[in-house]
């Protein structure tokens, strides 16, 4: 009986000493060469309301471009941070969140987005669809 005391307070003991799950820091970006998360990819916390530039491996070259589910979206551009934009429709194909359902394949935006996307910001709070 006593060993199954001793059992019960060391389990609760260590439960109580384990530290809290850390929440994630809000601005991740996946973006890959393929679709469906393939090919190269890169996962980094990019700062928010501030532009950045793709790196030459995939400037040009991203069909997955996947935000977190954290309280945030971005918008890509086809130009690179500080250009100025001279597409008549415009220099981004809008909004991309966590819930937008092409993040995982650009191509399917249509437009050739995989191959035009050069830069993107991202901004707090979610966009209305």
């Amino acid at each position: 009986m006593n060993f199954f005391v001793c059992l019960a307070v060391l389990i609760t003991a260590a439960i109580s000493a384990a530290k809290p799950v850390e929440k994630r820091q809000i601005g991740g970006v996946l973006i890959c060469n393929g679709a469906q998360a393939t090919g190269n990819c890169s996962y980094q916390v990019y700062e928010l309301d501030a532009c950045h530039n793709l790196t030459s491996e995939f400037s040009g070259n991203a069909a997955t471009f996947a935000p977190d589910g954290e309280d945030f979206y971005c918008f890509p551009y086809l130009i690179t941070c500080g250009g100025i934009c001279r597409s008549p429709t415009g220099c981004t194909p809008g909004a991309i969140s966590y819930d937008s359902p092409d993040k995982f394949n650009l191509t399917a935006l249509g437009g050739g987005w995989d191959r035009l996307i050069t830069s993107f910001d991202c901004q707090t709070a979610r966009p209305s669809y």
